[in-house]
């Protein structure tokens, strides 16, 4: 059995990161550079959780918790470590931040028509709720 390791990102692993989305990910949004995600890390050190497989970077996700609510983003498992359970362990250690922080439901942000994304997030229990709608501003200058 290979060796699967989950951490927490730190601000040296940013631009293999961002590498790792652009080949990994669904889609990108408008906090996916290297200064949204550095922010993300000092916010909140231990939200966003790698994994490793012998060495390498398998798969990201974002547990972030703001006191009310846990959110899930940035699900992503490199092609090759697909169907290996990266996703399972990410999903797993996720959910083990959030109870551990008193969080009682996980919510995850799923592209619709993404459906390799839509059969890991049923697998792993999660139910998509027809009644909701993501509504979004981009903010700034």
């Amino acid at each position: 059995m290979d060796d699967l390791r989950i951490r927490a990102a730190v601000a040296s692993d940013l631009d293999d990161l961002l590498a790792f989305w652009k080949q990994a990910a669904e889609g990108t949004s408008i906090s996916d550079d290297r200064d949204g995600v550095a922010r993300l890390i000092a916010r909140d050190p231990e939200a966003l959780l790698l994994a490793e497989r012998d060495g390498a970077l398998a798969g990201t996700v974002i547990a972030g918790f703001d006191g009310w609510r846990c959110h899930l983003y940035r699900l992503a498992v490199h092609p090759e470590h697909r169907r290996r359970g990266t996703a399972t362990a990410l999903l797993a250690a996720a959910e083990e931040r959030f109870a551990a922080l008193g969080g009682r439901r996980g919510d995850a942000m799923v592209l619709d028509e993404n459906a390799l994304a839509h059969h890991a997030w049923t697998a792993a229990g999660y139910a998509r709720q027809p009644q909701w709608s993501r509504w979004v501003k981009p903010l700034g200058s």
